[in-house]
């Protein structure tokens, strides 16, 4: 890290002696981090517990995304991506569609990320036996599947409980969660912007449910439109809460808003200065998740890497056919393959580690099913922490 008077002459010297003790960072300490117009001397703080807790390495994984269908009962102002049953620019796969994918793209496959919008008409059922089949053809990969939005979609579809519907979906072969649909927890953002969506308290409540099913889940912030600082620090706060209950989520995920496309187009998006201080607090606020992701589809590859000196200790991976943050504007390329990132994480001067869906290092590739059930990667201290 940097000198001491360093931090003292802007005004964080009390914030690096708690970062340098590992003691927990309050709501007012992360306003002052946003407010530093030094964006080095955060990434600085940042890096040191993002090489405290791993090293030189950064991780990437082999996954494919599957986007099922963008027909969605809810209208999220902030979204490109949805649309009405009936749209012109509505899709819905069938089954087969969806297996095809995976088999064309099937080889070193470690994990199948599968989201989509929260379809009127799409059984349960329907997904019960799309894992099941998806289980058949790549028993060695991760079926990383679902929302927390989708999930309380399915249970008032359906009319059973979440838990029931968690339990449902873990016996045809669901995993783990994704961490999307969080957005930004403050009720003011979500009746502004989504009220038609799962609000905050469901959205944690769901993810608790998972974690005590044995799902572990990701979790992630949508930033950049109309929150304030105070916002994205609370909801920080709330997963940080949550983790200290739950121990579940594995991976933090901050996304840049791509406003190109949405009811919201007139905003101007992040600059990159606060893409990488967003990451950097992020890895500074979140004691108790392990992992900080650089999710390059949305930040674009540069940045990405730039993010892995702020924080981040994740490249994501090789992705696949992503159509969430594209159809909002997202100019970053489809995939790359496993050569790609290397080289880029080496460029950065890291080393380039492969993991699978909880953090495994992966030396040799993955020849069992629940591949997704490795050892937790997370490093804790007596006090419970990362």
């Amino acid at each position: 890290m940097l000198e001491a008077r360093y931090f003292k002459r802007l005004g964080l010297e009390e914030i690096a002696n708690k970062v340098a003790q590992g003691q927990r960072l309050s709501i007012s300490d992360g306003e002052r981090l946003f407010a530093c117009p030094d964006m080095n001397a955060v990434g600085s703080l940042a890096h040191h517990v993002r090489t405290r807790l791993h090293g030189n390495i950064a991780y990437y994984v082999v996954n494919r995304h599957i986007n099922y269908t963008n027909i969605c009962v809810n209208g999220c102002r902030f979204c490109a991506f949805s649309r009405k049953k009936g749209d012109p620019l509505s899709f819905e796969l069938s089954e087969d569609e969806i297996l095809d994918k995976i088999r064309a793209n099937g080889d070193g496959l470690t994990e199948i990320h599968v989201v989509g919008g929260c379809h009127p008409d799409l059984p349960l059922s329907f997904f019960e036996d799309l894992l099941r089949k998806i289980r058949e053809i790549k028993a060695d990969a991760c079926i990383k599947a679902f929302t927390a939005v989708e999930i309380a979609h399915f249970a008032k579809k359906e009319g059973k409980s979440v838990k029931e519907v968690l339990e449902r979906l873990k016996s045809a072969g669901l995993q783990m969660l994704p961490g999307g649909g969080a957005e930004v927890f403050s009720s003011r953002i979500r009746e502004r912007l989504c009220p038609e969506k799962l609000d905050a308290n469901g959205w944690l409540d769901v993810m608790r449910q998972a974690h005590e099913s044995g799902i572990k889940t990701n979790a992630t912030m949508l930033y950049g439109h109309i929150e304030t600082v105070r916002e994205r620090l609370e909801h920080m706060a709330a997963l940080r809460e949550l983790q200290d209950r739950t121990g579940g989520f594995v991976c933090f995920i901050p996304l840049t808003f791509q406003p190109a496309n949405t009811a919201l187009g007139h905003l101007a998006p992040s600059t990159g200065v606060d893409d990488l201080k967003t990451i950097a607090v992020s890895r500074l606020m979140l004691d108790n998740i392990a992992h900080i992701k650089a999710y390059w589809v949305m930040l674009s590859v540069k940045l990405a890497q730039a993010a892995l000196y702020f924080g981040a200790d994740d490249f994501d991976g090789t992705v696949i056919e992503e159509k969430i943050g594209h159809m909002a504007g997202a100019e970053s390329q489809q995939g790359m393959t496993r050569r790609e990132i290397e080289g880029i994480i080496r460029d950065a001067g890291l080393d380039p580690v492969e993991r699978d869906s909880l953090f495994t290092r992966l030396t040799t590739r993955p020849q069992v099913a629940n591949s997704c059930e490795g050892p937790r990667s997370i490093l804790r201290r007596d006090d419970g922490r990362v």
